[in-house]
């Protein structure tokens, strides 16, 4: 594509009028900069892209985005923001890719991930090749690949968004982070659907105040537009339980259709039923009244099921084939996940990492366990600080031996985020183990038969951040291994 043909709807940006290169690809990375690149200066919270301007050229770069001007030996062309530039050309340069098929996204502050693979299930199972975008992975029918950032900056979404339009992808779900909207990360998408899960604290380090979370995650839904007749139409699908719901609905023009458990709601569950096996429930929706049993466990995945249905039912999924799809998900990876080993007790990891997740998890727990139960949790470091003590308190409500450990303390000190969440449980029952593998022993070197282990924080990831090294863990494979010692 010729510059000037990929400017075209970049307005305004510095008048130029000199050559004419052919882009060959977008870059704002400069050691990925090849002969014909365009490389995007993005200024980060670490480092600063404009920095390496001279890097992208020696590396052969047809021309250069930037915030400044700069002495260039290629055309610069200054933009007052680099970061939206990139979208409008990421999305110019692949040629729309999202006009080319179904985008659902999906926000929230817990739900995302579960959510997201009950609706790539549901649409699967009618047939369409699907597409995933989340905090686990890439995925493009079932080929799979890893992710740094639950949302992908906008030149990586185009990218992907482009690759699924080349291998047939008809319907693709993402999940969508508040950071990702509020850093204008999915301008350029064009969604078909959105979801809203729940509004919880977290983030709160970068939104700080949830308020500001509140209206990052409306941007979703603003952002499905005001236009009426397309097909299919543009739905949001919304948690009608959640008090923020009534502020999302003023915010979008698109059509609502609503889901809840204890407010009426288009589809709403009663008379729920849980197992140690699953969850059952009668769903109440326009079409009647259904009985489903799904194989995952709490009343948060009720919700998740809801959320999933409604998405269904808007790109016009026979009821019958939803119900029949969700009910054959046996779980998601590292969400609320069980561990079996052979053990007389029950050891479950969860990703549950805020105070709402944590409180749910532990509830769900309550509701089958005989015996003790055991929690074994942390925080983040260079997170939300104040979410610590909130954390330690509901860990020593629902459980009766709770164990705070660390989770990825990053560059923080350890000792200071175990302290912070001590500071909440002040005369109260715990334990601090700092190492994670140790906390974990212990746990399951103390379970007697009837007993549950809930080791909570980390779900699926397979590593943990400490200072500026990345180590090898998995909560499930390190659990497995304590279990068999014994």
């Amino acid at each position: 594509m010729k510059l000037h043909t990929l400017l075209h709807n970049l307005q305004p940006y510095m008048a130029y009028s000199g050559e004419n290169p052919d882009i060959s690809s977008i870059e704002n990375d400069s050691r990925k900069v090849q002969s014909g690149s365009l490389f995007i200066c993005i200024k980060g919270f670490t480092v600063d892209g404009h920095n390496f301007a001279g890097s992208a050229v020696q590396n052969g770069a047809a021309a250069i985005i930037s915030e400044k001007e700069m002495q260039l030996p290629i055309p610069v062309i200054v933009v007052r923001n680099s970061r939206r530039a990139m979208a409008i050309l990421a999305d110019s340069f692949y040629h729309q890719p999202s006009k080319k098929f179904h985008l659902i996204g999906i926000t929230g502050t817990n739900g995302k991930t579960t959510t997201s693979h009950l609706i790539e299930k549901v649409l699967s199972d009618f047939g369409k090749k699907t597409g995933l975008i989340g905090t686990m992975y890439t995925k493009i029918g079932d080929k799979k690949s890893e992710v740094k950032n639950t949302t992908p900056d906008s030149l990586t979404l185009q990218r992907v968004f482009n690759q699924m339009v080349n291998e047939g992808v008809q319907s693709t779900v993402m999940e969508v982070s508040s950071h990702a909207l509020d850093e204008g990360r999915i301008h350029g998408c064009d969604f078909d659907l959105a979801v809203f899960t729940n509004l919880t604290q977290d983030h709160l380090d970068y939104h700080k105040s949830m308020e500001e979370y509140r209206n990052a995650k409306s941007l979703l839904f603003s952002q499905l537009g005001s236009a009426y007749g397309q097909n299919p139409p543009k739905f949001a699908v919304l948690n009608i339980d959640d008090e923020v719901t009534d502020y999302y609905i003023k915010a979008t023009a698109a059509h609502v259709l609503t889901y809840g458990i204890d407010k009426p709601a288009d589809l709403r569950a009663m008379n729920i039923q849980m197992t140690a096996a699953g969850t059952a429930f009668e769903l109440q929706c326009p079409y009647g009244l259904y009985k489903v049993s799904i194989k995952l466990l709490g009343k948060f995945n009720v919700y998740n099921a809801l959320a999933a249905i409604g998405a269904g039912i808007a790109f016009g999924v026979p009821i019958e084939n939803i119900i029949q799809s969700i009910e054959g998900v046996k779980g998601v990876s590292g969400r609320f996940e069980t561990v079996n080993a052979g053990q007389d007790f029950s050891v479950i990891v969860d990703y549950a990492h805020t105070p709402d997740s944590l409180e749910n998890a532990l509830k769900t727990v309550g509701e089958f366990a005989k015996e003790r139960v055991f929690v074994i949790v942390g925080c983040g470091g260079d997170r939300d600080r104040s979410k610590r003590p909130l954390m330690a308190q509901i860990a020593c409500r629902f459980s009766t031996d709770a164990i705070f450990t660390s989770d990825n303390p990053r560059s923080e000190d350890l000792l200071d985020i175990l302290h912070d969440m001590e500071e909440g449980v002040k005369g109260q029952k715990y334990k601090v183990i700092a190492n994670r593998k140790g906390a974990i022993y212990y746990a399951v070197n103390n379970a007697a038969e009837g007993d549950v282990i809930l080791i909570a924080g980390k779900g699926h990831e397979t590593y943990q951040l400490i200072g500026n090294q990345v180590f090898d863990f998995d909560d499930r494979l390190v659990a497995k291994e304590a279990i068999e010692e014994r």
